[in-house]
């Protein structure tokens, strides 16, 4: 690894500040592999996870890393341009000029996690590479089939001198962390990222961190129940609920409680008529993960509260496949279960009820900021409240989880949700080194004002500065 950060970093000092030409190419191929794989990825993530929904990963590993990439080739060409600011007077009257410059930083190392492991390595590249940078990448080793898939394809379209894949378990990705990056993306746990930090900072290289958290759902009394229970259950049952930004608990009016739990129950049996022996439901990844969330259900039901499991087919759990888990909602939660303090990062909801909008924002704010926030209701006054008086990594509104969708917007976390965001054109800057740059006026007569010996003039124009 070491010797292939030396030889990125020796190629990127004599390759200067490649061209739109070089930075398309390298996108170009990005999108050629991913053509190439298509077929392939589904299957590897579908043994990696026990079952993985093959159009699920068609979605959200392959199709999504195409919207990245053909969102950076469209912009490039502008995001390239020096961005001009303003210079300052009296220089500014008589020519002087200011501008950013975006330079490449250099080698970027990017650490990714299992859940949405083609996205969460390729997408970032259309934003690195965009930028002019190369990339080393060391892929999760909880996906093994995906992350050996990746170094065979990255082997096949990319020289080790523009991008490598690095593959092993925890002390590979220790040491990954510790080399001298001129950058490093991680996406995963927040506690893992600690760690991650914490190697940079020996060698002072800065970190954007893509993390997690328990993003908030709020349900307006203004909503339409069976709507908001389509959305949730679509956004939630995604991967099985394996999402960072998956919805972790819900706030209900307590006078909706019922009505929620039959429009629950009317949307999981439109989208899952079964679960064991469904194609598009996602099996939970590994037995340790399922006996964590088993674990949480089990220590709900200990402090009492109301588990309801949805089972349409009433399939006999005997019969379950892999580690398929089926929806549970839980009602009745308090702050003592693991549920309500941990990311669930699984099929299971958390219900609290509200009486007044107000209550929804006070526990939200007394807990750590989270990557997202839900909104669902028509009162756009309320919205308005909910918006201006929380603070998390993205919003969105009337659905859960979309706004990562969107490549013309930032997307990153807050706090414990994470450092930076990238994306679009903030992905370009994110990878960027804006320098700032600015150019003297020719007219020297006014230059020599600043110079000794110092005028009554001069005098006069600082003192017209200080003011209030």
């Amino acid at each position: 690894m070491k010797k292939t950060l030396e030889l990125q970093k020796r190629k990127s000092l004599l390759e200067g500040t490649p061209g739109i030409k070089i930075r398309l190419d390298r996108l170009n191929r990005v999108l050629d592999m991913m053509i190439s794989y298509q077929e392939q990825i589904p299957v590897a993530l579908s043994k990696d996870f026990g079952h993985r929904s093959p159009m699920a990963s068609k979605f959200t590993d392959v199709a999504s890393v195409f919207d990245a990439v053909h969102f950076a080739k469209k912009g490039l060409k502008k995001w390239m341009k020096p961005e001009k600011r303003s210079a300052s007077s009296p220089f500014n009257l008589v020519g002087a000029k200011a501008y950013i410059q975006y330079q490449p930083l250099g080698t970027v190392g990017v650490i990714s996690p299992w859940n949405f492991p083609i996205n969460l390595t390729f997408a970032p590249l259309a934003g690195i590479f965009s930028a002019g940078n190369r990339a080393m990448i060391k892929p999760s080793e909880i996906t093994p089939e995906t992350s050996n898939l990746m170094k065979k394809m990255v082997s096949e379209f990319f020289d080790p001198d523009e991008l490598a894949v690095f593959c092993g378990d925890v002390p590979v990705a220790e040491a990954f962390s510790k080399l001298p990056f001129d950058h490093l993306l991680f996406t995963g746990s927040t506690s893992i990222a600690k760690h991650v930090m914490r190697a940079a900072a020996e060698n002072l290289v800065p970190v954007t961190l893509e993390l997690g958290g328990k993003s908030p759902v709020i349900v307006s009394s203004s909503a339409n129940m069976k709507q908001v229970a389509d959305r949730v259950w679509n956004g939630k049952l995604l991967n099985s609920g394996q999402i960072c930004l998956a919805p972790d608990y819900l706030f209900v009016h307590e006078d909706h409680v019922e009505p929620w739990i039959q429009a629950s129950k009317q949307s999981i049996a439109e989208m899952f008529p079964s679960f064991f022996d469904n194609e598009d439901y996602t099996s939970i990844i590994n037995e340790r993960h399922f006996k964590r969330l088993s674990n949480y259900l089990d220590d709900a039901k200990k402090k009492g509260a109301r588990l309801i499991e949805f089972n349409p087919a009433k399939e006999d759990k005997e019969d379950r496949t892999h580690f398929k888990m089926l929806p549970t909602v839980i009602l009745g939660v308090n702050s003592d279960m693991l549920v309500m303090q941990e990311e669930i990062f699984g099929p299971i909801i958390p219900v609290k009820t509200y009486s007044k909008i107000e209550d929804t924002v006070d526990y939200i704010n007394g807990h750590e900021r989270p990557l997202g926030l839900y909104y669902f209701g028509n009162d756009k006054t309320e919205e308005a409240f909910v918006l201006d008086n929380t603070i998390s990594g993205g919003v969105t509104l009337n659905d859960v989880v979309f706004h990562v969708s969107q490549e013309d917007i930032p997307f990153g976390g807050i706090g414990p949700s994470g450092m930076g965001h990238y994306h679009g054109v903030d992905g370009f800057k994110r990878f960027s080194h804006a320098k700032g740059i600015y150019k003297q006026s020719s007219i020297d007569a006014v230059v020599k004002l600043t110079r000794p010996p110092f005028t009554s003039f001069f005098d006069r124009l600082i003192s017209s500065r200080i003011k209030k």
